[in-house]
């Protein structure tokens, strides 16, 4: 599983574009001055491994070279962000020069820190606007405090999957839309067997398969910080109500003992056992990525997908849904930032570079352009609604990265678990927690 404008006719012309990186990463440059037309040699770092991803990658670099024929492109996959923080300190002849990565929390480091370079000059010089290239979900988990150092490289989408077949034999007509709706159809549709089941309507707790509180809060629009970069998930209704909703879920459907017994009874999430695939449960949230792995493992399961649904409060705003994706920058030690340059800008914006690789790899597409596109046939329509959709969000960059997503995920497993019982109590010890790593963290 993975995490992704016509190209110009001419290579851009050689610019000289002022950029000041951090202290923190080894031997930076703070020019971009080398000339993009000249013959020239690039490394690009990326995370992929599986075959299918590393041809992907390896055509659109085809691509590229072919339409830059001076710009040579050395490839090297299965980089960690370990690897990537590592070189960029050290610097020299070593490190790359372009960089992508699966994990969108570390934007705020990668920015704050100087490791990858401001994008604003060189989008500037190409007069590319990214508000009209691609959605705002995108454009939020690949900047930082006004600061954009990334830019998106294909998107992951989250959506309900359902087994159409259990919804006909139980009598459901349509899938849910509603959190009341969800909840009943999830008890409908689980069928207790002593202390376990033969079927589960929905796996409720958070060690389940992608249902994190991050990606269920993303329903209520909850906000995590305020306009001060100060934790508020003990003030935004939305998480309360999202925690109130899953713990109502846990009880309904057996409790959190019996569930996690049923759980530990589940395949491997990405492997032809996964609990969808099998039919263990009716429903589960999950990405794009699910339609392939099912066809591909030729699962029994007949899955349909449609939007997550929201909480009834707000059901004027279903179709939305959350968001996260794969990143891409230009790493500040390069002293080839403009060569650089050019290849993220292809990779991003190109609209057949961006469309043959969501295809290749079942992920999607990041720009307007690509997902409007004839030829994309690599995930269904529903995740494109659901990418454009204005009410979509995704959990914000944070300059220490995710821990703000951990610290809220752990008292999650206490509140469900019921080693802690005050759920408000619980929520302002988040935010307490939140704020005073952040503060370390600066």
């Amino acid at each position: 599983m993975s995490r992704t404008k016509k190209v110009a006719a001419a290579v851009a012309a050689t610019a000289a574009i002022s950029l000041f990186a951090s202290a923190c990463t080894g031997q930076s440059t703070t020019q971009a001055n080398d000339d993009a037309t000249k013959d020239v040699s690039i490394t690009f770092w990326h995370g992929w491994t599986a075959p299918n991803e590393l041809k992907a990658i390896n055509d659109n670099v085809a691509r590229f070279q072919k339409a830059h024929p001076n710009i040579h492109v050395k490839v090297q996959a299965n980089i960690t962000d370990d690897k990537i923080n590592q070189a960029l300190r050290a610097g020299g002849a070593t490190a790359p020069d372009v960089v992508s990565s699966f994990t969108t929390d570390n934007v705020g480091k990668f920015c704050t820190s100087g490791a990858f370079a401001d994008l604003a000059p060189f989008l500037k010089k190409d007069s590319i606007d990214p508000a009209k290239v691609f959605p705002k979900p995108m454009l939020e988990y690949t900047q930082f405090q006004g600061k954009r150092c990334t830019l998106p490289l294909l998107g992951d989408v989250y959506a309900l999957y359902y087994n159409k077949t259990a919804f006909k034999a139980a009598g459901i007509t349509a899938p849910p839309k509603t959190m009341s709706e969800f909840k009943a159809d999830a008890v409908n549709l689980t069928k207790s067997n002593g202390d376990s089941y033969s079927q589960l309507g929905f796996m409720p707790d958070f060690h389940g398969y992608e249902s994190t509180p991050g990606h269920l809060a993303a329903q209520w629009g909850a906000q995590y910080f305020d306009a001060n970069g100060k934790a508020q998930i003990s003030k935004d209704k939305g998480f309360a109500e999202m925690f109130t909703v899953q713990q109502d879920l846990v009880k309904s459907l057996g409790g959190f003992d019996k569930l996690e017994k049923y759980r530990n009874t589940f395949g491997d999430e990405f492997g032809a056992k996964n609990p969808l695939h099998t039919g263990q449960v009716a429903m589960g949230i999950d990405g794009e990525w699910r339609l392939g792995m099912a066809q591909d493992a030729k699962a029994a399961a007949d899955l349909g997908v449609v939007p997550f649904p929201v909480p009834d409060s707000q059901a004027d705003t279903y179709g939305r849904g959350y968001l996260s994706g794969t990143i891409v920058g230009v790493a500040n030690t390069s002293s080839k930032k403009n060569a650089a340059w050019e290849l993220v800008k292809f990779m991003t914006t190109d609209t057949e570079a961006v469309v043959s690789f969501a295809n290749a790899i079942h992920n999607v597409p990041s720009t307007f352009e690509a997902q409007k596109s004839p030829a994309l046939n690599g995930v269904p329509k529903i995740f494109l609604d659901i990418a454009q959709n204005p009410n979509s969000s995704t959990t914000p960059a944070s300059i220490n990265g995710g821990v703000y997503q951990v610290t809220l995920q752990d008292f999650g497993y206490a509140f469900e678990s019921g080693k802690k019982t005050d759920l408000q109590a619980g929520l302002q010890a988040v935010d307490v927690q939140v704020d005073k790593d952040i503060a370390q963290a600066k």
